[in-house]
């Protein structure tokens, strides 16, 4: 997707309504691995982690939600 379709296609994608795009595609998994051609940075919550390759998992539990009642 070209730069100039992603930055018009910002307000859909912070509506939540990005699903619907047929250039996104959805998976669920409770561990993948990132493989690139060539190494790259990765970062969560803005914070540099490491390098590519790199495998996630989802630990449950882990997050604290608090919610208003």
């Amino acid at each position: 997707m070209d730069p100039f379709r992603l930055f018009c296609m910002f307000p859909t994608v912070y509506a939540g309504r990005h699903l619907s795009i047929k250039e996104v595609e959805y998976f669920q998994a409770a561990a993948v691995r990132v493989e690139t051609e060539y190494p790259m940075d990765v970062y969560a919550d803005g914070e540099y982690v490491c390098r590519t390759p790199v495998e996630v998992s989802v630990q449950r539990g882990a997050l604290k939600v608090i919610v208003p009642a």
